[in-house]
Formats: C-alpha cells, sequence, structure tokens
C-alpha cells in the first residue's frame, strides 16, 4: 500500500469509495461524500490522501480549515476518512490518519479537530478537551489535538461544507 496525495484524476474513484465506505452505516447520514465533494468545490481540502493497492485507490482521508472562536490559527478538521468497505478493519484508516497527522505537523500545524469514535482516534493521539467545544455534537464525540506548544480553546466551526444542504 501507498498514501500519496489526492491528484485530479482521483476525484472521481475518491467520491465512490467515500461514498461506498459509509453506505448503510448507523453512524452516518449518507452525506460524506457530498462533504468531499463540496470541500474539492471549494478548494478547502487542505490535505487530501488516497491509499492506493496494486493502483486502485482504496481510501482517502480530507482535512480542512476550522475556526476557533478564540481566533487560533492553523487548525484544521479531520474526515471523512473512508476505507472500501472490504478492506476496512486492516489499519488502512489508520495509516492515512497518522500519515495526515505528521504532514500537518511538517507544515507547523496547531492542531486538528475531529467528530467520531473517541475509542478509535484516542489511539492517534485524540483527547476530548473541555477548552474547545462544538456545537452540533455531544462532547464525547468531539475530539482535539494539538500540534504546536500554543494553546488554543473556544467553540469549533468546520468549514461551510459541512453544513451545506443535500440537493444533489
Amino acid at each position: 500500500m501507498i498514501i500519496r496525495l489526492e491528484n485530479p484524476a482521483d476525484v472521481t474513484v475518491i467520491h465512490a469509495v467515500t461514498l461506498e465506505a459509509f453506505k448503510g452505516h448507523p453512524y452516518s447520514d449518507g452525506t460524506e461524500h457530498f462533504i468531499v465533494d463540496r470541500l474539492q468545490e471549494a478548494g478547502a481540502l487542505s490535505l487530501s490522501l488516497v491509499a492506493e493497492i496494486d493502483g486502485d485507490v482504496v481510501g482517502h482521508i480530507a482535512f480542512s480549515p476550522v475556526e476557533l472562536s478564540d481566533g487560533s490559527k492553523q487548525w484544521f478538521g479531520l474526515g471523512p476518512v473512508s476505507v472500501l468497505p472490504s478492506l476496512q478493519g486492516q489499519g488502512i484508516g489508520g495509516a492515512l490518519i497518522r500519515k495526515g497527522l505528521e504532514i500537518l505537523r511538517e507544515r507547523a500545524a496547531t492542531g486538528c479537530v475531529v467528530v467520531g469514535n473517541p475509542e478509535l482516534y484516542r489511539k492517534y493521539g485524540f483527547q476530548n478537551d473541555a477548552g474547545m467545544t462544538y456545537a452540533d455534537c455531544a462532547p464525547q464525540y468531539f475530539l482535539t489535538q494539538p500540534l504546536s506548544s500554543n494553546p488554543a480553546s473556544g467553540m469549533v466551526t468546520f468549514h461551510p461544507a459541512f453544513y451545506a444542504g443535500v440537493d444533489e
């Protein structure tokens, strides 16, 4: 498996992988593929990586800018992270998360946030932080990971692509 930056030829397959990865999951509202599409269209993918096996894209991870009410800069939201259903549970998603966080650190990012399963994301250094909140979810499912020593706090707002209605 190789992990590489997304290129323009990957857009259609990323849509398909993301759609398949979340299809029928009880924790999904079925809009993840539209979120990725809107982030791409808005030029708001700060980092977009694909996992490739034998030349086929089998996974994807998106990182986009988030705003913090305290004015902190260089914070990013992780997600969605997608892996084809037949390959889930084999470490592809974890490899995408680790590589993405590594690249964010190299780019001097201040931190990263994620909405998701706390047990999963704690494996990658994410934690609940009472000083940072996200209005659209229960606090136990909102996790943060500082990537620098610069303190941050306040309300987090994801890119508007996460909030747009599904009209596709």
